[in-house]
């Protein structure tokens, strides 16, 4: 049902793209008036999505299309507005509106300003259009675009080296992304016949429901579209380019880190009726969102510049929300990326004002504790922790068992529960043991309730479908509950008095980033003819 006129929707992220076509001008009135008319242009959005987000529970998805070719793949330009779609729209125009506003200010009086309002303009409107799509065609459009608006903004400033050395990087990473989407969507088509949504999820439907059988290419459909978003998402081991961006000015990394970088993450979720009917990509998916997970989470820790620590923190939190897409979880996962989102898009508009903070107060070191007591902190804490997450899962109506992956993610949630609570515990304090469990039991509650809600809402937006775990899924299950324990078990012992000597020397390589930006820094080097700079 078309309850609200389809250009109203759309009007805002076309306009946007297209102040990235308007004639540069010369004065810092023409940035000004950028700056103005994205900030309302992002704001109308906004409030537009949130009022779309109450019509589409009381009258459901909207499907309309505005034009239509007949090519040899056939191309249309039309919006797919559903529960998912809406949920990104709002997240999108509110952090293109806090950027926009920030912006204003921060960048007042730069040579750039303007530069950086139209770049900006066009990537958040180009990402507006990615989450409206109807097919296909139009996705790999605004997917590119996107791309090529957040090239721009990573090269404001030629005479920094470094960050135009990191912007080719990642532009070799998204040109292969880029030919591997492509791919996806030819076979999309030769296999189903068409590009758009509903006709594919209607065909990946009755696959599932045995209606029609599957075959090797729809296999490799999930294979390439996973592939492709993992480069996208920055996910092992093409992750390397995320943390090489840092030089650019804090909006741009903003809207990088709470924006573009979900676009992965959104592919997945948006598609996941077609990729779950591809077993090994899902595998695949947990695996890499798995490592990516756990060594975007050791070599945070190790970082000595703020931005840098975000953005392996970025990685961290992109890698689980990939996990979670592989086990199954993707209501789950768009709440993760919903909640990072605001997160980080704080964190990097904020991390000016927290080193004039730290440059003001003395901070104690921190502090460490005898393993006697670590280990009795443990024996206490994960017990406790599982008791309080499964009795509130249970208490909003979760069930873990419903979900192939459902005991793996209440296991990761029950160590990060452990850890918050663990802190209170080794100090030994007893105020400090009741705030930390305080805390954990609000994240728990908050938790469960925002995903029950976000489950319902997009119930019929995304794929619900529940298989007998293979061999090979128990065994993916397994490593990922290892790897997830064993950073747990070291996080703990980083605490120590004690500790062993092999987590010292681990500690020297995380800070190098295990050296795996190396290949694709080699690669770089060889493609542009051009040694990397020295940072």
């Amino acid at each position: 049902m078309n309850w609200l006129p389809p250009g109203l929707l759309a009007a805002p992220a076309v306009i946007l793209i297209g102040l990235g076509l308007v004639p540069r001008g010369r004065s810092n009135d023409a940035a000004g008036m950028f700056g103005r008319l994205a900030t309302l242009l992002c704001g109308a959005m906004f409030l537009m999505s949130v009022s779309t987000a109450v019509l589409i529970t009381m009258y459901g998805a909207m499907d309309y299309t505005f034009a239509r070719w007949n090519l040899p793949i056939p191309v249309c330009l039309g919006i797919h507005v559903d529960a998912v779609a809406v949920v990104m729209m709002s997240l999108i125009s509110f952090i293109g509106l806090i950027i926009a506003r920030f912006s204003s200010t921060y960048l007042l009086g730069d040579r750039q300003q303007e530069r950086f309002f139209r770049w900006m303009s066009v990537t958040i409107g180009a990402s507006l259009l990615l989450v409206m799509s109807c097919n296909l065609v139009m996705f790999a459009a605004a997917w590119m675009f996107t791309s090529y608006g957040l090239h721009q903004l990573l090269t404001l400033y030629p005479e920094r080296t470094w960050a135009i050395w990191a912007a080719r990087k990642k532009f070799l990473i998204s040109r292969l992304g880029d030919v591997m989407l492509i791919t996806a969507l030819i076979l999309t088509f030769r296999c189903f016949g068409s590009t758009e949504y509903t006709e594919i999820f209607a065909a990946a439907e009755a696959i599932h429901n045995g209606e029609a059988a599957g075959s090797l290419a729809t296999s490799l459909i999930g294979l390439l579209f996973v592939l492709g978003a993992m480069t996208k998402s920055a996910q092992f081991p093409f992750h390397s380019w995320l943390p090489d961006t840092m030089e650019t000015p804090t909006p741009v990394s903003a809207l990088m880190h709470a924006g573009v970088i979900n676009a992965g993450g959104f592919l997945v979720i948006r598609l996941s009726p077609l990729v779950s009917l591809s077993p090994i990509a899902l595998d695949l998916l947990a695996l890499i969102g798995a490592i990516t997970a756990l060594l975007g989470s050791v070599v945070m820790l190790t970082q000595t510049s703020i931005k840098r620590s975000l953005a392996y923190s970025t990685i961290a939190q992109m890698g689980f929300m990939m996990l979670q897409c592989g086990l199954g979880a993707f209501s789950a996962a768009l709440l993760h990326i919903v909640a990072h989102s605001a997160y980080k898009a704080y964190a990097f508009l904020s991390c000016g004002s927290v080193l004039d903070t730290a440059a003001r107060m003395k901070f104690p070191a921190k502090p460490l504790y005898p393993a006697g007591r670590i280990a009795t902190a443990v024996l206490v804490a994960v017990p406790l922790a599982f008791g309080l997450v499964y009795t509130s899962f249970q208490l909003v109506g979760v069930d873990i068992s419903n979900k192939p992956g459902g005991l793996v993610l209440t296991l990761i949630m029950t160590l990060a529960m452990a850890h918050l609570i663990w802190n209170g515990l080794a100090v030994g304090h007893a105020g400090l043991c009741l705030r930390s469990l305080f805390q954990a039991v609000l994240v728990v509650v908050v938790y469960s309730v925002a995903y029950l809600g976000i489950d319902r809402l997009v119930a019929s937006s995304t794929s619900h479908h529940t298989v007998t775990p293979s061999a090979l899924d128990v065994a993916v299950f397994a490593v990922v509950a290892v790897g997830f324990a064993g950073v747990f078990i070291l996080q703990i012992l980083s605490g120590s008095l004690t500790k062993p000597q092999w987590v010292k020397r681990l500690y020297v390589h995380a800070m190098n980033g295990f050296y795996f930006d190396i290949p694709a820094r080699r690669l770089t080097a060889w493609f542009y003819r051009q040694a990397a700079p020295v940072q």
